[in-house]
């Protein structure tokens, strides 16, 4: 997976002096000592994936530095002595699960005279386990970082600086418990609660692999949940923690560190920089142009044109057009992020066939939607790739346009033929009641064709090879809610279901005028739905706003009859002896509003409102930030009119995702990308319908966004 990627190494300022003290992580996930955070920050694009186990709790954590001064992660924490539920047909055996957001910003970066300075805010919307709010102040000094906070709730719970509330109280009176159904936050008791003082210091040792931490506790673990819950104290017999950290590069480390003065505890941590992952290529060498004027008359080979541009340029399905001095070519780019490769490599191809041509147009587009036009400046381009002068470049030949497709026949049109493939597939959800880690792996094939140019028939089948769906139970809940099970009846379609036809359906799409693209389909549209909708979107050239509107009539699908619907509305499953109810027809949509501005262009913020598919209301805002070599990391939120009683556990829709260009960590260019999703709980509120083609993704050349170029150096 990391072959051929490029990671720099830990700083050394020579090979005799003391090795550089970077940040670490700590228990909880994020920059810090053991227990106790720092106000350190990463480097920027830095992921950590992090555990710690001991015997009271075991720690699972994310960590990403999403900006300079903004530290974010995701936390799951199990607590060994505790069930999830007091229902084990429900729940079974697994261990009671937190799940929690932390987030950390920089208010000042270090200097000669000021320590580097964070405030950070830990458990936002979660159950109150772990919540806490604190200022933490950080200084180098030589191998030593020195670390003095100042905290309220969980890291404050010794109250060393609120004694007197500590009387009423272990937690001075914050109320650790959460509101509703959990999720939700609990504005009104930040800053509020215990308070503390806490250090501690850092330090590398000569040997670079090793450091050392100690520290003065905040906590004094009186209110802690799993002494709380279990009647167990955890008794702190010191409040100093002592930890080492190995680091077996600059890749992972172990850690090891002894707690409250009785407790071991064991880590490890996994880290990589998104801003710096690149691969080194290997490729066919760029053609030469042959400039011989005695050519200009020569018969073009045109399919083999056509095999040229594909392969070499990444051009596929090309129909190809010349007229005079002029050759244009409509094609679908399937190779490289980065448009200037494609350009470069085709006009060295379009020059060496066609000598006499003063002008190359490629006309991009995808799903026969025409996105681009490129015009090459066929003199020009000459000049540059020759390199006729100091800091040529591609960029200086060409010119990005509305695009125009001729109205007359090619002389050359690929011909109409089936397209297919297979892929890996991987659903899965972390956290659930039923098992912390649920999952299903499969083969997903497609097939595809189109009909017309503006009509394309398409269908995918899933082979389901392995999963523990069978484990997820969620059908009637005992939170007490009543949504039709949209989602929830995952189960009956992934385990229940090995083969399944999961896409089946007829689409018509086209570009209505020079900034309106437009799509309609019927059929069976996912894996639980099936019906007919249409999406209209205005997107202007290489403009930072975008607008689109999508409107459906869908019904749900029988998952015991692989082209049947739901007849009625109220059903009843045999295993669970349970009553549920389905969703027999309804209407869905949303308009959505796009917003990439260039004043903060690595970001990307989609905010839509609608109806969802259990028929309730509400807005999701989804906002994703995109690195150096192109991976994104996102997050979205789905707020409806459903109370957080009548959502359940959770109180409202949330998931995380990171998509990774293929072509950063692979030995090749290709413009196609891998996606990990993360959903905290599986519900039926908030849920859209998943389209196989959104007009916003379809026409991402006329303001790169998944096909962004790379900017590692």
């Amino acid at each position: 997976m990391v072959s051929g990627i490029a990671i720099s190494a830990t700083a050394h300022s020579d090979e005799l002096s003391t090795p550089k003290l970077t940040p670490s992580q700590y228990d909880f996930g994020g920059v810090g000592l053991i227990q106790m955070p720092t106000g350190r920050m990463a480097a920027e694009g830095e992921y950590n994936v992090s555990a710690t186990f001991n015997e009271d709790y075991y720690h699972a954590a994310m960590s990403l530095q999403l900006f300079p001064w903004l530290e974010t992660t995701i936390r799951y924490t199990q607590v060994p002595d505790v069930l999830y539920s007091n229902d084990p047909s429900f729940s079974g055996d697994t261990y009671y699960t937190d799940k929690g957001i932390d987030v950390k910003l920089r208010l000042l970066e270090e200097s000669y005279w000021i320590p580097e300075t964070s405030i950070g805010i830990r458990d936002i919307g979660g159950t109150g386990l772990f919540d806490s709010e604190y200022i933490a102040m950080t200084k180098s000094f030589g191998p030593f970082d020195a670390t003095v906070g100042f905290a309220w709730g969980y890291i404050g719970n010794r109250g060393n600086f609120s004694d007197s509330d500590k009387a009423t109280s272990v937690d001075c009176n914050r109320n650790t418990g959460y509101k509703g159904t959990g999720g939700d936050i609990d504005f009104e008791r930040w800053f509020k609660g215990c308070s503390a003082v806490f250090a501690g210091i850092e330090y590398q040792t000569p040997w670079a692999p090793l450091r050392l931490k100690v520290e003065y506790d905040g906590n004094d673990y009186q209110s802690d949940f799993a002494a709380l819950r279990t009647g167990n104290e955890l008794t702190q017999s010191s409040p100093f923690n002592f930890g080492l950290l190995y680091r077996v590069s600059n890749w992972g480390d172990f850690r090891l560190s002894y707690e409250r003065g009785n407790t071991v505890t064991l880590g490890f941590s996994l880290s990589t920089n998104f801003n710096d992952l690149k691969s080194n290529w290997r490729e066919s060498p760029k053609q030469i142009i042959n400039d011989k004027p005695d050519l200009a008359d020569r018969k073009v080979d045109l399919p083999e044109l056509n095999k040229q541009l594909a392969f070499d340029a990444g051009y596929k399905g090309a129909k190809i057009y010349i007229k005079n001095d002029e050759v244009t070519i409509v094609a679908t780019q399937t190779k490289y992020r980065d448009r200037k490769h494609a350009h470069d490599r085709a006009g060295r191809i379009l020059a060496n066939q066609f000598p006499q041509a003063n002008t190359f147009k490629i006309i991009e587009e995808l799903g026969h939607l025409p996105t681009t036009e490129t015009h090459i400046d066929a003199k020009q381009f000459k000049s540059v790739v020759q390199h006729e002068y100091i800091d040529a470049n591609i960029e200086d030949s060409t010119t990005i346009v509305e695009p125009v497709v001729p109205t007359d026949m090619p002389d050359w049109e690929t011909p109409k033929q089936w397209n297919y493939g297979f892929a890996p597939k991987l659903a899965q959800s972390f956290g659930g009641s039923e098992n912390f880690y649920l999952f299903n792996f499969g083969i997903n094939g497609s097939a595809g064709r189109w009909l017309t140019d503006n009509i394309e028939v398409s269908s995918s089948i899933y082979i389901n090879l392995f999963d523990n769906y069978d484990e997820f139970k969620y059908e009637t809940p005992p939170d007490g809610t009543d949504l039709k099970r949209v989602r929830t009846l995952v189960r009956q379609y992934v385990s229940d279901t090995p083969v399944r036809v999961d896409n089946l359906q007829l689409t018509w799409l086209d570009k209505l005028s020079e900034n309106i693209y437009a799509q309609a389909y019927i059929g069976y549209l996912e894996m639980m739905f099936g019906g007919v909708g249409g999406e209209v979107l205005y997107r202007p050239l290489d403009s930072e706003w975008a607008f689109g509107i999508d409107a459906n009539y869908v019904k749900q699908r029988d998952p015991d009859n692989i082209f049947g619907f739901f007849e009625n509305e109220i059903n009843y499953d045999a295993d669970s002896s349970r009553y549920y109810r389905a969703q027999t027809g309804t209407f869905t949509g949303h308009a959505s509003v796009y917003y990439q501005p260039k004043w903060f262009d690595d970001v990307l913020l989609k905010v839509s409102y609608g109806q969802y598919l259990a028929e309730d209301r509400g807005f999701t805002v989804d906002f994703s930030k995109q690195f150096d070599s192109g991976v994104i990391v996102g997050a979205f939120a789905s707020k409806t009119n459903l109370s957080a009683e009548e959502f359940g556990e959770g109180s409202f829709t949330k998931g995380f995702y990171i998509s990774i260009p293929f072509d950063a960590i692979l030995p090749t260019p290709v413009s196609n990308r891998g996606n990990l999703a993360w959903q905290p709980l599986t519900r039926d509120g908030g849920q859209k319908l998943g389209r196989k083609f959104e007009l916003y993704g379809g026409t991402d050349a006329r303001a790169p966004w998944l096909n962004k170029p790379s900017t590692v150096k």
